[in-house]
């Protein structure tokens, strides 16, 4: 049972929200990607710092990734959710009037590069100009909400609600949600002592695709997506993070991580060649940029759960066994480059290779 209703069990106005949200939420991918990725790179590139390109075995399920932050990658933690989360929700997703996405409390946010020309409309993705401004909000410290306005009845409209968000859902409480749902406890974490409790916690980050107890802005991701299932529609959880130098996407579909990769020469007219393209067709579309001989390309990896990740068919408790992976890989594509219309993504097998 999921906690979000398909498309087969909406109403037909809700359908076409779903729609709506989704092809939001491409648009809202492409941008991120582009600020996540190809921006950071240019950061590097601008600062003549070489850039740190990720190994293919951090993107192993259950990796150790390297414990050192780089300033020029681009941070971020944005929340888009499908409707509007009610008040009552407000005791752990700290969304307040005082940091109401508003003119007024935008422009006393000092740390914010904001011009008394700021136009309210701004903050709704319809906006020609909402992606300038989201440029503008992404380094905030915590997270940036973006959901469905609740004021605009007769249509469904979604922009920036609040800045500044705060996830304060304690970890253990988050984990017991999910010890819970998957039938590893009947009620309270540490209801089998504290080294059980222990060992689901670090589950819980292994079924978000982190390692144990990870920076401020992974951990208020994985909290986020844990706790946004009390709100029954579907949400989406981006975070970016200077130790990963990757994009973390988390969503009803799981886990995605995407990164540049460095392909050779010989990789790029093989992959091209696989993909019935044309090599000069491949990176036109595809390459980000050039380094000597080298190509930069974005790839995505996406995650699936294993059984042991999954709630029980039969519905009884179970042990927990903290050998077996939660994760595992889904699939792996190169990506076209933000914005390119016509080219999809190119499986492209890598991480075990």
């Amino acid at each position: 049972m999921e906690y979000w209703n398909t498309r087969e069990e909406l109403s037909h106005a809700n359908r076409l929200r779903r729609s709506y949200y989704e092809l939001l939420r491409d648009d809202l991918d492409q941008f991120i990607l582009q600020y996540g990725l190809t921006e950071s790179y240019k950061n590097f590139c601008a600062r003549e710092i070489p850039y740190p390109f990720v190994e293919k075995r951090e993107l192993k399920p259950r990796a150790i990734l390297p414990d050192r932050e780089h300033e020029c990658q681009n941070t971020f933690l944005v929340i888009f959710v499908e409707d509007t989360i009610p008040a009552v929700h407000k005791k752990y997703v700290r969304f307040f009037d005082i940091n109401k996405a508003t003119k007024t409390n935008l422009l006393r946010t000092k740390t914010l590069l904001l011009s008394d020309e700021l136009e309210k409309y701004q903050k709704y993705l319809e906006s020609a100009h909402f992606f300038d401004f989201l440029k503008l909000l992404l380094p905030v410290d915590y997270a940036l909400l973006i959901q469905r306005d609740s004021a605009s009845h007769s249509r469904d409209r979604y922009g920036v609600s609040h800045f500044h968000v705060r996830i304060d859902w304690p970890i253990a409480d988050a984990a017991e949600d999910l010890a819970r749902h998957l039938r590893y406890i009947s009620k309270d974490l540490y209801e089998k002592g504290d080294k059980y409790a222990e060992d689901f916690q670090k589950k819980f980050f292994e079924y978000y695709g982190f390692p144990m107890m990870v920076g401020g802005r992974r951990t208020a991701a994985c909290v986020a997506a844990q706790y946004l299932r009390r709100v029954p529609c579907i949400s989406t959880v981006y975070a970016g993070s200077s130790e990963t130098r990757g994009l973390i996407r988390i969503s009803e579909k799981g886990v995605a991580k995407s990164v540049l990769m460095k392909l050779t020469g010989e990789e790029v007219t093989q992959l091209a060649e696989a993909s019935n393209l044309k090599v000069r067709t491949f990176k036109q579309n595809y390459v980000a940029a050039r380094e000597d001989d080298d190509s930069l390309c974005i790839f995505q990896a996406t995650y699936a759960c294993t059984d042991q990740a999954r709630p029980p068919d039969d519905g009884k408790l179970r042990e927990i066994k903290p050998d077996l992976y939660w994760l595992t890989v889904k699939s792996q594509h190169i990506l076209p480059l933000p914005g390119m219309w016509k080219y999809p993504p190119l499986p492209y097998n890598v991480i075990y290779s």
